[in-house]
């Protein structure tokens, strides 16, 4: 039997710090750095060492107006953006499972397969959420079809009623008798 493996950084940690950039999910060099328990230039260090290893769709640099919006959207303090002199490295969930092939440490690796399981679990979950929104979408287009149909039928009753109400003359038919 596997021994599981120990929880080193609570799954809540880890997901607060992936966010969404170019549509897609990433973690910061700074973020992955901490959660490592390693500097953030030795992390950078590494990743340029095998470059070759994360292509553009598994990391890329943050822009510089990428970054004042992620600032602005976090609030982050002054404190915060010191640390913040070089623009970020974002790392895709390619690029964090290729940090694993990087980073040897045994934290590194623990640290590594918690991010893995949590980038699956939000995947199952969009998923999830998207069946779910695809079935509301479909009951909303039976719901309107419904609508439309009985809209036609009360424009229908209308009509009758205003038959009803205002019939036309009719002729009348047969013989008048002469006085």
């Amino acid at each position: 039997m596997k021994k599981e493996l120990e929880v080193i950084v609570s799954d809540d940690r880890i997901a607060n710090k992936i966010y969404i950039l170019r549509e897609q999910k990433v973690m910061l060099d700074r973020d992955l750095a901490e959660l490592y328990d390693v500097e953030t230039r030795r992390l950078n260090e590494s990743v340029k060492r095998n470059a070759n290893r994360f292509p553009e769709d598994f990391m890329f640099k943050m822009t510089a107006v990428e970054l004042e919006i992620w600032m602005s959207q976090f609030a982050i303090s002054n404190s915060e953006k010191m640390g913040l002199r070089n623009l970020p490295f974002c790392f895709t969930e390619q690029g964090v499972a290729m940090l694993s092939s990087v980073l040897n440490s045994e934290r590194a690796i623990k640290v590594n397969i918690q991010i893995i399981r949590i980038f699956t679990r939000m995947k199952k979950i969009f998923m999830d959420n998207t069946d779910l929104r695809l079935e509301i979408e479909k009951i909303k287009n039976k719901l309107n079809n419904h609508g439309k149909n009985i809209e036609l039928v009360f424009e229908y009753l209308d009509e009758l009623i205003d038959k009803k109400e205002n019939p036309k003359p009719h002729k009348e038919v047969g013989y008048k008798a002469k006085r």
